[in-house]
Order: structure tokens, then C-alpha cells, then sequence
């Protein structure tokens, strides 16, 4: 049976910033970063032998932003996972506070933070 708990990639980094513009710009100038938006930049990533597209997100936000809320850290991962509703199963079975499911245009999302106060999203797209 194949692993439906796996995470299968990194959907995206989140942090927070002082100056979200100055920080882009500094981002865009040195790193060649093309396509910023004000929320970020998605990177398309093609998996080899394979049509299944993927992209990860870099994503600022302003530093009082409550997003990352309860954690108190100035970043969140996003994972991508498989199977989101038997994972958020076996996180509450386990007795780990997830939240429940939300759905949007970009797919299913839960939360929860680790043993070391990181806020977690979890993401399965459509």
C-alpha cells in the first residue's frame, strides 16, 4: 500500500519582513528574481518523466502579519502532500493538533505546528 502520510515536496517558504517591497526589489536586483508579485513568486518546477506539474511559492509578508499565527517564528513551510484528509486522520489519531480542512482555489489546506513552535501548512492542489 502506498504511503498516503508522505509529504511529496516543498509547495512553499513564508516570511515575514520589515520592508516587504525594499526586500522583493533587493531579491529581484541581486537574485535575478523575475515575476514578483506583492505577495511573491511561484517557481514552476516540471517532475522528470512525468506530466504533473509543480511549483513552489516564495512568499513575504509584512512583519505583524498573524498568518503564521500561534507560532511566533518569522517563517512557515508549506509541504505538499498527497492524500490531505487521510493525513489530517492520522495527525488527530495521533493526538496532534491539526486544523480542520480548508478548501480554495489553489486546493486543500490544514495547519498545525511542530514540536518546535514552526507553524506547518499543508497543502494538497487540485
Amino acid at each position: 500500500m502506498k504511503n498516503k502520510r508522505k509529504v511529496i515536496g516543498i509547495g512553499g517558504i513564508f516570511f515575514k519582513s520589515s520592508n516587504v517591497e525594499k526586500l522583493q526589489e533587493w531579491y529581484k536586483k541581486y537574485l535575478g528574481f523575475e515575476n514578483v508579485e506583492n505577495w511573491g513568486k511561484v517557481f514552476e518546477l516540471k517532475q522528470e518523466n512525468s506530466s504533473k506539474e509543480h511549483y513552489t511559492v516564495w512568499g513575504t509578508f509584512k512583519d505583524d502579519t498573524q498568518y503564521f499565527n500561534p507560532s511566533d517564528k518569522p517563517y512557515m513551510i508549506n509541504y505538499v502532500v498527497e492524500d490531505l484528509l487521510f493525513l489530517v486522520k492520522e495527525l488527530k489519531k495521533n493526538n496532534i493538533e491539526v486544523s480542520e480542512i480548508e478548501t480554495h482555489d489553489q486546493g486543500k489546506f490544514a495547519w498545525l505546528v511542530d514540536p518546535e513552535g514552526t507553524k506547518i501548512e499543508l497543502w494538497e492542489p487540485k
